[in-house]
């Protein structure tokens, strides 16, 4: 076989990923827009037990595998809660629970969600989303680039 029918450790791919919980529900998934994620086998934005997953899938191969918090989005890390004055909030950008606040700061946007609002006291939490969870991926190879 040559390096370009299945994926490699260095090869560059793009695939379809739907994620579900633990509940069944769906948490997200480029189906939706119909744009396939490009992922760079071995750049490290994807954790190597994520890569693990995909190495020898061929062109239009399905895979469905659960990866523990560890190895999905992390264990929430509690550096990356933040507490904010209520008075920094306006009627455009209120202080509510639940409400996603994008950041911006030197290397692009980090966007956070507001936890509580206790007083003139805002809980921001800028840790993923899913941190924390076990998350079942649908991976379906696209193309191998």
């Amino acid at each position: 076989m040559t390096g370009s029918t299945q994926i490699q450790s260095d090869s560059s791919i793009l695939v379809h990923v739907t994620m579900k919980l633990s509940d069944g529900s769906a948490a997200d998934s480029t189906k939706v827009n119909n744009k396939p994620a490009k992922i760079i086998m071995g750049d490290n934005s994807i954790s190597p037990a994520f890569e693990a997953e995909l190495l020898g899938m061929k062109q239009g191969d399905s895979r469905e595998f659960t990866l523990e918090a560890k190895d999905a989005f992390g264990e929430p890390n509690p550096d990356n809660i933040h507490y904010m004055d209520a008075d920094k909030f306006t009627a455009e950008v209120p202080a509510e629970v639940g409400n996603i606040i994008t950041f911006s700061q030197p290397g692009g946007e980090l966007p956070g969600m507001i936890k509580e609002v206790n007083g003139t006291s805002v809980t921001i939490d800028f840790n993923h989303p899913l941190a924390g969870q076990t998350v079942t991926f649908v991976i379906d190879l696209v193309e191998i680039l």
